[in-house]
């Protein structure tokens, strides 16, 4: 029985988290333009996605860039949805919302509200529940989590070679131009280190990535936003082989050009390491098991995740692998037992 839903004009797709969230999105939306081609496809994100996807070609027309609200587009607490913001959204007049945004505890309510026809999402235990839901449950990989979602208003994976469930983002001119009059002709051979990550515990030690470019001894560029300066200065005076320290220097798109210009991009499990795939660059990703679990690349002939089994914390012994357990104090690596052989080892590989 098919469940695409009639006389779809308008699409709400409410994602509005970090660009390895958006990247592990990208198949589920190639999957809703499929099934409604005629529709318009509306991001209900951020302003910096609105900046990233605007006049990019792929699945998503416009960006709504949403304000502070707790559980949505904020992590933070106490950011009620202001005033008139439902009445502006419900001018779109949408036929279906769609929620990829997460468990649902505050995002459903959110959607439900848009006033679309038929809203379909993910629904946690404690989730109002939406027209059409399927369980959220927090190991499963973000790719085909959300294509389940499209699934249920009539999405369907892509056909063809296994590599097309990996996400893809175009390049445009606009971004090479920058990417060229920001750090000018990348050199043959180009290998990115990005050895940042929001989250402490998923860094793989600097010298480790310091070690690594030496052994390669290939030129390098050290990717990095303005938080992660103290790593990639790390990474750069540990080192060396020459290398260029790149910290917020481009934009999300600049930063795509870049990588697509690299033979390999090695990093932690980080919205880069996503990006650089997208483009089609061949990535060797740093992974917490439980992480790879949910955001590792589904394959392996231009990608090398190196795997940490570390389950509990070094320091105090705590769970890493109850998704219900408070997060211990400690922010030391969890993946520091991945080798420097290792990671050279899948280098070489992939360098030919």
């Amino acid at each position: 029985m098919s469940t695409q839903v009639d006389g779809v004009r308008r699409i709400a797709v409410l994602r509005a988290n970090a660009l390895g969230d958006l990247l592990l999105a990208l198949p589920a939306l190639d999957s809703l333009r499929g099934a409604y081609p005629d529709a318009r496809i509306t991001l209900l994100a951020r302003s910096w996605h609105a900046g990233l996807l605007t006049n990019r070609p792929g699945p998503v027309d416009d960006v709504i860039a949403l304000p502070p609200v707790t559980g949505v587009s904020e992590a933070a607490e106490g950011h009620r949805a202001p005033e008139g913001l439902f009445d502006e959204l419900r001018r779109h007049r949408f036929d279906l919302a769609v929620q990829m945004h997460g468990g649902g505890r505050n995002s459903n309510p959110f959607v439900r509200r848009l006033g679309a026809r038929v809203t379909a999402g993910l629904c946690s235990p404690d989730a109002e529940r939406l027209d059409r839901w399927v369980p959220y449950v927090y190991y499963q990989h973000e790719v085909l989590r959300y294509l389940e979602v499209a699934a249920l208003v009539g999405g369907r994976p892509p056909g063809g070679a296994m590599d097309v469930f990996e996400p893809r983002l175009a390049v445009t001119d606009a971004d090479r131009a920058e990417a060229t009059g920001v750090l000018g002709e990348p050199p043959p051979g180009l290998v990115a280190l990005h050895p940042g990550a929001s989250d402490p515990r998923r860094r793989w030690p600097a010298e480790c990535f310091a070690a690594v470019a030496d052994r390669l001894g290939r030129p390098v560029v050290i990717t990095g936003t303005g938080e992660e300066r103290e790593v990639v200065e790390k990474v750069a005076a540990a080192t060396r082989t020459p290398s260029v320290p790149a910290v917020d220097l481009l934009s999300i798109g600049g930063l795509a050009a870049l990588y697509e210009r690299c033979a390999l991009v090695i990093s932690n499990d980080t919205g880069p390491r996503h990006l650089a795939a997208a483009v089609g660059t061949p990535t060797i990703g740093i992974y917490w098991c439980g992480n790879l679990i949910n955001a590792g690349p589904l394959t392996r002939t231009r990608h090398r995740p190196l795997v940490s089994w570390t389950v509990a914390c070094p320091v105090c012994g705590a769970s890493g692998v109850d998704p219900n357990a408070a997060r211990c104090p400690h922010d030391v690596s969890w993946v520091a037992g991945v080798s420097v052989d290792e990671v050279a080892e899948q280098a070489a590989d992939l360098l030919g």
